[in-house]
């Protein structure tokens, strides 16, 4: 049963993460368009993918991995585990806040250019990579 749970665990990870690189790269071609049609349009792809994509695959992700924390013994001693819970910690609050900037596109009211999100999109990936490190690696 634990190898089922760790595999369902890493495809909504997966699935979460492909959402947070996306989101943020609709944000730079939506801070680009100048038309309403377009600005329409990425309203609603926005929408689709936060609500329909990344929320119900991070309430998955999470879910399985408090249910990992509670199978394993003696979690809190390892030092690795706390590094990767504080990152994903700060993971979900870059989750939020990309809700927040959707709810700006939303009502007409963002305030970055295209250059904010395109170095904004790349926060995700650093805490990818931190995370598959400590993961594997288990520097300590």
């Amino acid at each position: 049963m634990l190898l089922w749970i760790k595999a369902v665990h890493i495809i909504f990870v997966v699935t979460w993460f492909a959402a947070l690189f996306y989101l943020p790269r609709l944000f730079v071609y939506h801070a680009m368009s100048d038309d309403s049609i377009s600005n329409e349009r990425f309203k609603i792809m926005e929408r689709k993918l936060y609500y329909g994509i990344m929320t119900p695959s991070a309430i998955i992700t999470v879910i399985l991995g408090f249910w990992l924390l509670g199978i394993a013994n003696y979690w809190w001693q390892y030092g690795w585990l706390h590094a990767k819970l504080t990152l994903i910690a700060i993971l979900i609050a870059y989750h939020f806040y990309c809700g927040k900037l959707m709810k700006d596109f939303k009502e007409d009211r963002n305030k970055h250019s295209h250059v904010f999100y395109r170095w904004f999109n790349e926060f995700p990936v650093l805490i990818l990579i931190a995370v598959v490190i400590l993961v594997v690696v288990k520097p300590f």
